[in-house]
């Protein structure tokens, strides 16, 4: 009888048809997606790994140091106000207690000033100065009748009187000195002299020479 063949005997097999190329790998199955195809890798130099490396570092201290201080722009300063403190409310003066008259800013000329001849408060007295005129050393006689129509007024230590003289022409007298003792400066019509003009206050002068008429206010 021949021999049985041993199970591990392969020269006993007839040869198979030769492996292909897709040998040993699994075939898919039909109910199954076929896997896909394994991305191939594309080998690095040496070379360029190194220049990657540099890159790194060098990047690592730049991003470490951020903004350069002279490329940061300044903060903003913020200037400290100062508060103002309210402004007092000024206090008007009060007004003077009213004197019931009313304030005309005039003012009241006096005899002393000689800007006006006003009637004397202190004489001399109309009665002087007629005895001025009268008998002797005067320029009418005694028995004549005279009244006084204007005055005594006073300017300064000046007197300026009219005179009304029965018979005779108005008389305009002027006299000089205290109200006690005048002294009789001029008299007649024209009384407008060179002493008066050069000496005689303004309210004088105003009256015998600068008024042109006898009929003088204030009598």
């Amino acid at each position: 009888m021949p021999p049985t063949p041993s199970r591990h005997d392969t020269s006993a097999r007839p040869p198979g048809p030769a492996a292909g190329p897709g040998a040993g790998r699994s075939r898919p199955h039909p109910d199954r997606p076929a896997p896909p195809p394994y991305a191939r890798r594309t080998p690095v130099s040496p070379h360029a790994r190194r220049l990657a490396a540099v890159a790194l570092l060098v990047a690592v201290p730049l991003a470490g140091c951020g903004t350069p201080p002279e490329l940061r722009e300044p903060a903003p300063t913020t200037v400290p106000t100062r508060s103002v403190p309210p402004a007092t409310p000024s206090v008007p003066p009060s007004p003077p207690p009213p004197t019931g008259l009313p304030d005309t800013g005039a003012v009241t000329p006096t005899p002393d000033s000689g800007l006006v001849a006003v009637p004397c408060p202190d004489g001399p007295s109309g009665a002087r100065i007629v005895d001025l005129v009268r008998g002797r050393g005067g320029v009418l006689p005694n028995g004549v009748r005279v009244r006084v129509r204007t005055g005594p007024l006073c300017a300064g230590e000046w007197h300026y009187t009219v005179l009304d003289v029965t018979g005779h022409e108005t008389l305009q007298v002027v006299t000089q000195g205290r109200p006690g003792a005048p002294r009789l400066v001029t008299a007649g019509t024209d009384v407008c002299t060179a002493e008066v003009r050069a000496a005689g206050p303004p309210g004088i002068r105003t009256r015998v020479c600068d008024a042109g008429s006898l009929d003088v206010p204030g009598a």
